[in-house]
């Protein structure tokens, strides 16, 4: 199995930078896809960043260019660099993880509140 934690999360002004970290711990981790995701109040929740096996990357329109998803070099923490946070960022965040199954069998972080004003 696979364990998911978060940190990171917390309030920032608008046009300001915030990280959020995912560690990832249990077997095969390095054999894991692995994202982000969020949701904001009374919306669906969306994939936000993706890192794929091979250290492929993709994200959602409305980040790209200033989000930046990576893992460090034992592949146990994800990282989400947030920069020119918007107020419409606001969410909360979730790390997610899966070995390219279905939806149901993914691993979900506790999820962190993130507030830009």
């Amino acid at each position: 199995h696979v364990q998911l934690v978060e940190s990171g999360g917390g309030s920032v002004n608008a046009g300001g930078s915030l990280t959020l970290s995912c560690a990832a711990s249990g077997s095969a981790v390095s054999n894991l896809y692995m994202a982000w995701f969020r949701q904001a109040p009374g919306k669906e929740r969306e994939g936000v960043a993706y890192l794929a096996i091979n250290g492929g990357t993709d994200y959602t329109y409305a980040v790209a260019g200033r989000f930046t998803i990576s893992q460090d070099k034992t592949r146990k923490t994800l990282y989400l660099h947030m920069n020119s946070l918007r107020t419409e960022d606001t969410a909360m965040y979730y790390c997610e993880a899966d070995f390219g199954v279905q939806c149901s069998s993914w691993y979900w972080g506790q999820g962190t509140q993130v507030t830009v004003s």
